[in-house]
């Protein structure tokens, strides 16, 4: 009969133990990048009564939490786009050219989405 001795139980003990700590913290990263927010971002383009492109149109994009407006000038093709929304405010969103305005578009902190992809039509 094999008689075990006192220090080869501890290590084979302190194995054990190690594995799982070892398979629970290669797996941290991973889990604290689910958990990290998102950048949402807001974009689209803004069109006229033909759908064309109006380049230089002035889009708005309100904080209804905070009232801030911050404003983006339409690229040639009518583009734009704002990054780094908060998660947690609703936004408004419109276009002006020309005196005129397009519909008021929304963005709800309730929603998962990040991505939001608008076309707001000046008439």
């Amino acid at each position: 009969m094999k008689k075990r001795t006192k220090t080869s139980s501890s290590v084979l003990l302190g194995v054990c133990l190690a594995i799982p700590l070892v398979a629970l913290s290669a797996g941290a990263p991973l889990a604290a990048q689910q958990r990290a927010p998102q950048e949402r971002i807001a974009e689209g383009s803004v069109v006229g009564k033909t759908d064309a492109a109006i380049p230089g149109a002035i889009v708005y994009l309100k904080d209804t939490k905070s009232s801030a407006i911050k404003t983006y000038i339409a690229d040639k093709d009518g583009h734009f786009r704002f990054g780094e929304l908060s998660q947690s405010s609703d936004y408004e969103l419109w276009a002006e050219s020309d005196g005129l305005q397009s519909k008021h578009k929304s963005i709800s902190y309730l929603s998962s989405k990040n991505d939001y992809h608008f076309t707001l039509k000046v008439e």
